[in-house]
């Protein structure tokens, strides 16, 4: 059965129904599609309609999709799973629900912003405008809650599987978040919207005492909408992935250079730190927000006695923005522990309120430190690395007395060893896949084991199991790195740095070697003998080194090759038996 002419508006999946679909067959079933929709042409609108819904609420091709399935075949797979299921669920990774998180996230800003200073410098008046704006609001958040129950789900253990049944979405969300987004979202000015729609005697019964309490008590139930900061901190928390890893797909896929690549990734490390730091800045400023208007809203419910510090300032009939402005003074002035404001407390109160905001303000500021801290260390944890490390081998030297001279020459070696940063190379490569860790060997040394003529026209395998033979080695200037007379068991390619041949003892410098030069190849042929020279660093040197062993192991697997290579080692070890004479001579290849 063809993929097309089972779906007629899921075309684009048909190359990736099976191996064998070709264009041909593609073509002929969708124009046999298409004649059948003009058959039934008084239904196509409808379908048409239906089907573009159903396109918005299935998975696009977004950076979060790509990220969770990996290609787009495996998107267009989880498309035509979702269209099987029949039901009109809405994808996570749709276009509708990334808008639809959008347009959220900007309501609840304004929301958890406004909602405080209309509950506490607005108490009295109930403006039809703004009693509109909480039964909007509030309409909106419900129409979010059902939208939930229609929304599918990632798992957390399996993330390229998305529950889609509507019955497992329901039971995950009435487990999870379903009751708080409820309560936050409970339609309370509706309410007012009651009370308000009569006008004349309407307003003089609204104004009343005990009917003005009411409201007031219903109205201070509203503060159950800030309960929506929990909705805020998910859609964030989203945003910022699906923000971060935009950026990082748009620099993997650009073409830069090695530093400029290096330079990016940098700068993007930065700027996820400080994006955290900037959204624990917000949230201690929404905090703060929220405290300056509870230091209002309680005098407020008291009725302003003479005692509180609203009374005192006499700030009971000025407009609503100066009120705002000196109780957001005397909240971060709490928070900050800089002062009490204008005025200390004069009332308990007042009293309580000043230590809710000094408590509320230490405890951000220790959140804040610590939370700063973490992030500040974690931006070059590779720097921190090195420094514990480095802390340790100056106990070590400390520990074993060691001279002077050498803690330096051990300090020099750590420094130039890491650079500044640690890492565990063997830990990092045994992470990687069997590709990945080839690439990268391939890369850093197989210019280096091409060099060597022996193995100029060895087959690509061999070689690349010979780079993986390589062990990484350093040398500070003036060490030995193999001395004459010693018994041959490895050989030696110069990846970088610059080293000096000597004989007679160490005495004579007869050749220098740079960077892809190779030194030490006796021991192939001759596992075991004596060294003819002596090798010494002149710099600092990154050597990999090649056992005998692990070349003998290797050999073994490519039997054919093996004969050549041992046929020119018989030569050679020929050739070498008059060895003196010719590193007397200036024979540079030892």
């Amino acid at each position: 059965m063809n993929v097309v002419a089972a779906y007629p508006g899921f075309p684009e999946y048909a190359g990736y129904s099976d191996g064998t679909t070709t264009t041909a067959a593609v073509t002929v079933t969708a124009a046999n599609g298409l004649a059948d929709d003009e058959k039934h042409s008084p239904k196509r609108p409808r379908t048409t309609v239906l089907s573009g819904l159903r396109t918005v609420f299935e998975p696009s091709m977004n950076r979060l999709s790509m990220k969770i399935y990996g290609s787009e075949k495996a998107v267009l797979k989880e498309r035509l799973r979702q269209r099987l299921l029949g039901a009109w669920i809405i994808h996570p990774c749709s276009k509708f629900r990334f808008y639809w998180d959008l347009c959220m996230l900007l309501l609840l800003v304004a929301n958890l912003i406004i909602l405080p200073v209309g509950i506490s410098f607005f108490n009295d008046d109930f403006d039809t405008r703004w009693i509109i704006f909480n039964c909007l609001s509030d309409t909106i958040f419900l129409v979010d809650i059902i939208v939930n129950f229609r929304t599918g789900i990632l798992q957390t253990d399996n993330s390229e599987q998305v529950i889609l049944e509507p019955k497992l979405i329901a039971r995950n969300y009435l487990r999870s978040w379903f009751f708080l987004d409820l309560i936050s979202s409970l339609p309370l000015d509706y309410l007012f919207l009651m009370f308000n729609q009569d006008v004349g005697e309407g307003i003089q019964i609204l104004h009343a005492g005990r009917a003005l309490r009411i409201l007031r008590l219903a109205k201070l139930l509203s503060l159950v909408r800030l309960l929506r900061l929990s909705r805020l901190v998910r859609y964030v928390n989203q945003w910022e992935e699906v923000y971060m890893l935009r950026i990082r797909s748009d620099m993997s896929s650009g073409q830069q250079g090695h530093i400029e690549s290096r330079s990016m990734i940098k700068f993007l490390n930065m700027a996820s730190v400080f994006m955290r730091i900037f959204n624990l800045i917000c949230m201690m400023l929404l905090i703060g927000h929220w405290s300056g208007c509870l230091q209002f809203l309680v005098p407020s419910l008291q009725g302003f006695p003479a005692n509180s510090w609203v009374a005192i300032n006499e700030l009971q009939d000025t407009n609503w923005a100066e009120q705002y402005s000196w109780s957001l003074f005397k909240a971060m002035s709490h928070m900050l522990c800089i002062g009490y404001g204008r005025f200390p407390p004069q009332s308990l109160t007042d009293m309580w309120l000043t230590m809710l905001s000094m408590i509320s303000g230490a405890t951000c500021y220790a959140l804040f430190l610590g939370h700063a801290t973490n992030l500040i260390q974690s931006l070059d944890s590779s720097r921190r690395q090195y420094r514990e490390k480095v802390k340790q081998v100056e106990e070590y030297m400390s520990y074993r007395r060691l001279p002077l001279d050498m803690r330096k020459r051990i300090t020099e070696y750590f420094e130039h060893r890491y650079q500044g940063k640690f890492f565990d190379e063997k830990w990092i490569l045994d992470e990687m896949s069997d590709k990945l860790r080839e690439d990268v060997r391939n890369y850093t040394c197989r210019r280096l084991v091409t060099n060597l003529p022996l193995l100029q026209n060895a087959d690509s395998n061999l070689l690349t199991e010979l780079t993986d033979c390589l062990e990484f080695e350093m040398f500070q200037p003036g060490d030995t790195i193999m001395r004459e007379g010693t018994a041959a068991t490895k050989m030696y390619f110069v990846h970088e740095g610059v080293v000096e041949v000597l004989v007679a003892g160490g005495q004579e410098v007869v050749a220098t070697l740079s960077d892809g030069s190779y030194f030490g190849e006796t021991c192939l042929w001759a596992s075991g003998a004596r060294r003819p020279v002596s090798v010494r660093a002149d710099t600092y040197c990154n050597l990999f080194s090649l056992s005998a062993t692990a070349f003998t192991r290797v050999m073994d697997r490519y039997p054919k090759f093996k004969d050549h290579v041992t046929s020119v080692l018989v030569d050679r070890a020929n050739r070498m038996a008059n060895i003196d004479q010719r590193v007397v001579s200036g024979d540079t290849k030892l």
